[in-house]
């Protein structure tokens, strides 16, 4: 049976955050596994004390737990996404990193590191998408090759059973500032310290697995939610989807632009959809009712007696949504009168009748061509 976290970490329920990090602190030092070599028994209360730590330190599950105790919190799924039954050295070791702010807070001696951030690389990548995705927006997968976290040695890039040490070069800072004087005032030069490359820290002992980066290149599925109404050129900003940093140092970002595949039938122009359709003469003499393709599928289109070629006809709300509004473009259908090249006696005499009918030969109307 597992014991109260307050028990476990020694503190009052009323503990305040402070207090629980100061306790925390103070058995993480004590069982941490660099300290107590071969120990089953320290690991086992180091685990102990970050899971009881993970979880008082989160206000929610704080909450969770207060309410509910063990039981709220693994329903809730617990540490990292997995249960607290599966809380391994692992997960240990990242809640050690969380409570510590620099491996002086746990090494003592000297001032606190300093190393400058490094941020990892942000990633662009194109995303296709279909005029019916962008008229009612979509999820999708995507697969994408960035660095990742090595999971052998949780991203700090040292061996298992080590721990990266102070760069003692820059004394942890990263950088190294050379002072130069002259008339004109004192300059000061800072430049990235060589011997640690601007982390801070030296790793004697590198992770097989990710050769001391701390990362690992690998492809993984991102879904994202594209909103209705994008249109090519624009683009999606995923904070911290990028690429991850060397040795536990933030991610960058991933970009995803969009880009409106070509349509069998329609061509946009802002959130209004064109296309064209091409009627039969007596269609266009007579007029009908048709079905014609629009973004959600097929919809009847009233062709009115006496059209004529060139002729707009709108259907209204068949266009695209405004991004981040809720006006509705509108579907303009261009009409084509389809005057027929071949012609059998009946349907020449039909035409013949036609003309006679009129009694005398129709004006022919020039006009100028607008331009």
């Amino acid at each position: 049976m597992k014991r109260d976290y307050y028990d476990v970490l020694g503190v009052d329920r009323n503990a305040d955050e402070s207090e629980i990090k100061r306790a925390y602190r103070k058995l993480a030092m004590k069982y941490h596994p660099d300290r107590n070599p071969g120990n089953n028994e320290a690991e086992i209360q180091f685990k102990e004390a970050a899971e009881a730590y993970s979880v008082l330190s989160n206000s929610q599950k704080r909450t969770q737990y207060n309410q509910f105790g063990h039981s709220g919190i693994e329903e809730a799924g617990g540490f990292g996404g997995f249960g607290f039954q599966d809380f391994d050295l692992s997960d240990a070791l990242r809640t050690f990193m969380d409570g510590f702010g620099s491996f002086e807070d746990f090494f003592g001696g000297g001032r606190r590191a300093r190393s400058r951030s490094r941020k990892g690389g942000d990633l662009r990548i194109s995303l296709p998408v279909d005029l019916e995705e962008i008229y009612s927006g979509v999820t999708k997968t995507i697969k994408v090759k960035r660095y990742e976290t090595c999971k052998e040695c949780i991203g700090l890039g040292a061996a298992s059973g080590h721990m990266p040490s102070r760069c003692i070069t820059c004394n942890g800072s990263g950088e190294l500032r050379q002072v130069t004087r002259s008339i004109l005032g004192q300059f000061v030069n800072v430049t990235e310290c060589p011997r640690c490359n601007g982390t801070g820290e030296i790793i004697s002992n590198p992770c097989r697995k990710c050769a001391g980066a701390g990362r690992i290149s690998k492809k993984v599925e991102i879904t994202i939610k594209v909103p209705a109404g994008v249109s090519t050129g624009n683009y999606m900003t995923l904070t911290g989807q990028g690429s991850k940093g060397e040795r536990g140092q933030p991610a960058g970002d991933l970009y995803v632009v969009f880009e409106e595949k070509e349509h069998k039938y329609f061509t946009r122009h802002g959130n209004d959809v064109l296309t064209e359709l091409e009627v039969p003469i007596y269609q266009a003499v007579l007029g009908d009712a048709v079905e014609i393709p629009t973004l959600t599928g097929k919809a009847k289109l009233t062709i009115p007696p006496g059209i004529q070629s060139g002729k707009i006809l709108r259907m209204r709300g068949k266009g695209f949504t405004q991004l981040r509004g809720s006006r509705r473009g509108d579907q303009f259908v261009r009409i084509q009168v389809k005057t027929p090249t071949s012609l059998n006696k009946k349907q020449k005499a039909l035409f013949e009748q036609l003309k006679a009918s009129n009694g005398r030969a129709e004006k022919i109307s020039v006009r100028k061509v607008k331009s």
